[in-house]
């Protein structure tokens, strides 16, 4: 599958992706209000970048419970019921006189729940898509995150002008309902995709088995290390630029779409494998200049050619999936998405606390050294291990 025009002909590729346009939306725009109502009711920028990404470490809690789920329960109920938990959490966010620990609560529990979307979702594309469409259909899905990433910033930005935060969040809770009403209409109930009960045994037993092959671990650490503290340096872009923030993660979001159209749509099956170590660099290299404390603009340029490494997601997946067999394919991808997101909280707290002791700057420059010098580790690691096959993974055989 070679062209947008076949990939939107599939059934229920457009109300997948409507359904996750709008809760991309209410995530941009909720992630970007508290995070300025925590600012300014603390002026820290550590709790600041905490509040926009902290409750993505709270997924490493559900993937350890939760993430057999992903193959084990109907993707349709399960997506309808989280865009329905965050449209509820986010609205008592909103409520006047909330607590700061009872606004980190609800951040906790989100986190928790979310756990079992990235799986959900990735599992029902590869159901939705044949084989051969799936990398099209990824780089679609992910422009869409860019482009509603884009919009919802920089509408949130403007937003937070008029509107008080608190306005905005419940601006977000109705976009997460919008978002549990098109995927109960517009998706098919599908059965789960694997036999058995989802557990905590099963969950840590499926878990295990993926973390067993040593290219699989490689893939994973490639997904998340290089790209979580990328993304950790970003969450300090409120108290870097405070007044142009949005300007910042929407320059961002538009270099991650031209990134996945590349990749996605112009670069041949080939070639792809060859650019995921230089997209993981380009991904970081930009940030270094931050050093130099730039203006507004030239940040948001530095963002946007940064962005662009963004697609080294898209042929990791590629290979991810390859070294994966297909009745796992949901919780492979939903261990990719929470050790991502764990790793962008992680990251962003890293962040934050180098903040604190130095400046912004300082912090988002250390964040993509760091990034960088995980990259060329992994890249070295992933050249000895193509010369040295598992013998123990048969999955390593078929992708090689």
């Amino acid at each position: 599958m070679r062209s947008y025009q076949t990939l939107f002909r599939t059934p229920e590729f457009t109300p997948f992706l409507l359904s996750f346009a709008a809760f991309a939306a209410a995530q941009t725009i909720g992630g970007l209000a508290l995070g300025t109502l925590v600012f300014r009711a603390t002026g820290s920028p550590f709790l600041s970048a905490l509040s926009m990404f902290g409750p993505q470490l709270a997924q490493l809690v559900g993937a350890m419970f939760l993430l057999s789920g992903a193959d084990r329960l109907p993707p349709r109920a399960i997506l309808t019921g989280l865009s329905l938990a965050f449209a509820a959490g986010t609205a008592v966010q909103a409520l006047p006189g909330l607590p700061l620990w009872a606004v980190f609560g609800v951040l906790l529990a989100q986190g928790v729940v979310a756990s079992l979307g990235g799986g959900v979702r990735g599992g029902l594309l590869t159901e939705i898509l044949p084989k051969d469409g799936y990398v099209l259909g990824r780089s679609v899905y992910s422009m869409l995150w860019g482009l509603t990433q884009m919009a919802g910033f920089a509408t949130g930005g403007v937003l937070l002008a008029l509107l008080s935060p608190r306005t905005c969040l419940l601006l977000a809770a109705a976009l997460y309902a919008l978002s549990a009403l098109v995927t109960r209409l517009g998706l098919t109930a599908r059965p789960p995709r694997a036999s058995g009960r989802p557990s905590l045994a099963a969950t840590w037993r499926t878990n295990a088995l993926l973390w067993s092959s040593r290219p699989r671990r490689l893939t994973y650490l490639g997904l998340w290390v290089p790209n979580g503290l990328v993304i950790g340096g970003d969450s300090l872009y409120v108290s870097y630029a405070p007044g142009a923030a949005g300007t910042l993660y929407a320059c961002g979001a538009l270099g991650m779409i031209a990134g996945d159209l590349l990749v996605g749509r112009l670069v041949p099956p080939a070639w792809r494998p060859r650019l995921a170590t230089p997209l993981r660099l380009l991904l970081a290299v930009p940030y270094l200049f931050f050093v130099l404390r730039p203006g507004v603009a030239l940040s948001a340029v530095a963002a946007a050619v940064a962005s662009v490494g963004f697609a080294a997601t898209l042929v990791l997946q590629e290979r991810l999936l390859a070294l994966t067999p297909d009745d796992l394919a949901g919780h492979a991808l939903g261990l990719h998405a929470t050790g991502t997101a764990a790793l962008q909280g992680t990251a962003a707290a890293l962040a934050g606390a180098l903040a604190q002791l130095t400046s912004p700057a300082t912090a988002m420059t250390l964040m993509a050294a760091g990034s960088i010098t995980a990259t060329l580790t992994l890249a070295a690691l992933t050249t000895h291990e193509a010369r040295r096959p598992d013998p123990n993974d048969r999955s390593w055989s078929r992708g090689a």
